[in-house]
């Protein structure tokens, strides 16, 4: 890939709880993954958020979740899909409205915890939020990894899935994401995190925390997206190492929207790219 976005979850505090100032890490990624309620975040955290990331020329995803503030949204929960549908709606209604008034817009969407780990296999709940997408407006980027049931069923239903990788986080041999309690969970070395993201980007592959090559990138395509999380311990020095990496092998970093644009994204056909 000749550009990918970065993108960090923030907006992750509730009224006095969580982080007051996150523009360290808005100035190194180009897209916000805001919290919008549900398993963090707050009206007034909403606020800020966005008129931080507007400030800075920053992407406002909605980062969607379960139910689950006392969870931090990263505990499954058994939601019937038509509930599912209405509250990830509510969510990116919320989120939109503060977005707007600061100047920008919601212009993608990435599940949360459990529930992003949840849609890669769980069919009623990757179909939930396709249809959200696709009720809200069917042309928003989608993050999402590869070959999962959440993958599937956005190019199936024509919308628009981002391939997107975590540098911060260890990957099993099926090229899903190490439970948080498993060792080999969190990358934390800024050198590993940048030699991490140029295998991502040039090569859309990751090693395992088996030591095995496993590719993440979509068949025939490229890594979109790369994350790196906000409460990761040294998160900021991490997406530094990041930028730093990627510039010196001339890829552009950029927002989804951007991604889209120079036909990054998934083509939109039930068959994969």
């Amino acid at each position: 890939m000749s550009a990918l976005a970065i993108n960090t979850d923030v907006g992750e505090g509730f009224g006095v709880w969580g982080p007051v100032d996150e523009g360290d890490l808005l100035d190194q990624v180009t897209a916000a993954n805001v919290a919008c309620g549900f398993h963090a975040g707050d009206p007034d955290i909403l606020r800020r958020t966005c008129e931080a990331s507007v400030t800075r020329g920053v992407a406002i995803g909605a980062q969607v979740s379960y139910r689950d503030l006392a969870g931090f949204g990263r505990r499954f929960i058994e939601v019937p899909k038509k509930t599912l549908v209405n509250e990830l709606l509510y969510q990116m209604g919320a989120l939109e409205v503060f977005a707007r008034l600061a100047g920008g817009r919601v212009s993608y969407l990435k599940a949360h915890g459990a529930l992003y780990n949840a849609a890669a296999h769980h069919t009623g709940h990757a179909e939930a939020i396709v249809e959200a997408v696709t009720l809200y407006d069917r042309a928003l980027p989608l993050l999402c990894q590869p070959r999962t049931v959440l993958w599937e069923r956005a190019l199936g239903a024509g919308c628009l899935p981002l391939a997107e990788a975590f540098i911060d986080r260890g990957y099993t041999d099926e090229g899903l994401l190490v439970d948080r309690s498993a060792p080999g969970a969190l990358v934390t070395d800024p050198a590993e995190a940048g030699r991490r993201a140029l295998e991502m980007a040039q090569a859309g592959t990751v090693t395992s925390v088996s030591g095995r090559t496993v590719r993440i990138a979509p068949d025939g395509g490229g890594v979109a997206a790369l994350c790196v999380h906000s409460d990761t311990p040294g998160a900021v020095a991490i997406t530094a190492a990041v930028r730093t990496s990627l510039a010196g092998a001339g890829i552009t970093v950029t927002t989804p929207d951007d991604i889209v644009r120079e036909g990054a994204a998934a083509p939109r056909t039930g068959a994969r790219p």
